[in-house]
């Protein structure tokens, strides 16, 4: 297939739309299910090459939930507790200890299901059967992997109705050096960036605490790659193999160190034993406990436990989730890793990441106000190390 007709582009008003090779070549590509849209293609792209590099880099299946061009997490392969897997919603998942590509993307999924709902998920592995399973009963656009077994291929392909958008990707292809876009007319033209993250980003360390020990340099790895297919201005908060906030498109900084770290506390918070045990009613859908769980988390926890409303979603009242409770909770977490795609201009930032449990961050460097940056990581014993690569996606 050298090119496909889309529906519209990024709009209904914009057409003609499709997809092709440059070079007039074959299309890396086969459509095994569905009629996938431009900003499909986007997502799939974008995610399969974010998958790819983690796969690659760590040798470990690797998934994500992608969103607008920007993932909502992403996350490898490794064993997952019985409390996170309540989280998830993945408890019930039969064999999920079995199938590393499956626990990836229950991790990606349940890192943050509010952004997740309807997403774009993309493995660097064959698609299973378990992993199908999990996705089937999640509301999501579509799928991009190297290829299905035939018991995967025939779950998601039940999905929607039958017209679940199912990709297959050669894991072969390779992109052409030199990229091109247009924007207004005029097209620009860069080289990929190819840049390799590896253990040797985080050798200048330029903190008094000098220790990274190798689960968080894999962390920061996952986080690192996570931004460079992160729209710009972008931080990421990782832990325990995988991508728990991440911040995106934000025009300062701080802002984005907010929106992460606030996702990373979503994400600790849902594991606290009032939330796994709130009484839902079996009635309650997967989309409405996630937004139940959502608003019970938050300071405006009244608006679900209010009288005539509680009675709606659970079996007995739950009782409430206080800002106190949750204060102290978040003040055990440490061990989390950080990465910014650009320099930190100011040492909020830090000061912001400290309330989520960082304890490792990488980051470009450069900034005119490095030593006051380095001065609050030093206030708070983190370990950061200077990487001298920006990471900037758009």
């Amino acid at each position: 297939m050298k090119e496909f007709e889309l529906k519209y582009g990024c709009n209904p008003n914009q057409k003609p739309a499709k997809i092709y090779m440059h070079d007039a070549s074959e299309l890396p590509i086969e459509i095994l299910n569905g009629k996938p849209g431009y900003i499909n293609f986007l997502d799939a792209f974008n995610s399969w090459q974010l998958v790819k590099e983690i796969k690659d880099v760590l040798g470990v299946p690797a998934a994500t939930s992608f969103k607008h061009v920007s993932p909502t997490s992403a996350a490898i392969g490794v064993p997952m507790s019985d409390s996170l897997k309540k989280a998830c919603f993945v408890d019930d998942i039969e064999g999920l200890d079995n199938s590393p590509l499956a626990t990836a993307y229950a991790r990606a999924r349940g890192t943050d299901r509010m952004s997740s709902f309807g997403d774009w998920i993309a493995l660097s592995d064959v698609c299973d059967k378990t992993t199908a399973e999990i996705i089937k009963r999640e509301v999501s656009d579509g799928i991009i992997a190297p290829g299905y077994t035939d018991e995967a291929l025939d779950i998601l392909k039940s999905k929607r109705k039958g017209t679940y958008n199912i990709v297959k990707i050669s894991p072969d292809y390779v992109p052409e050096e030199i990229e091109c876009k247009q924007v207004y007319g005029i097209t620009f033209e860069q080289g990929r960036n190819n840049f390799s993250i590896n253990d040797e980003l985080f050798s200048e360390i330029v903190t008094e605490n000098k220790k990274i020990p190798t689960s968080a340099k894999r962390d920061l790895t996952i986080a690192l790659i996570t931004l460079k297919y992160t729209q710009s201005n972008s931080v990421c908060y990782a832990v325990d193999g995988q991508a728990i906030g991440v911040g995106a498109g934000q025009q300062s900084r701080i802002h984005c160190t907010r929106l992460a770290g606030n996702k990373a506390d979503i994400w600790h918070l849902r594991q606290h034993k009032k939330v796994l045990e709130l009484p839902f009613l079996d009635t309650v859908s997967r989309p409405n406990r996630d937004n139940c769980i959502d608003v019970y988390i938050s300071d405006d926890y009244e608006d679900i436990l209010a009288d005539g409303v509680w009675q709606d979603f659970f079996k007995t009242k739950p009782e409430a989730f206080t800002k106190d409770e949750k204060k102290a909770y978040l003040a055990g977490i440490k061990g989390v890793a950080l990465g910014s795609d650009a320099f930190f201009p100011f040492g909020d930032n830090i000061e912001r990441a400290a309330r989520s449990g960082v304890s490792y961050i990488a980051q470009p460097g450069g900034s005119v106000r490095d030593e006051n940056v380095i001065e609050a990581c030093n206030k708070y014993k983190m370990t950061m190390a200077f990487t001298h690569m920006r990471l900037f996606h758009h």
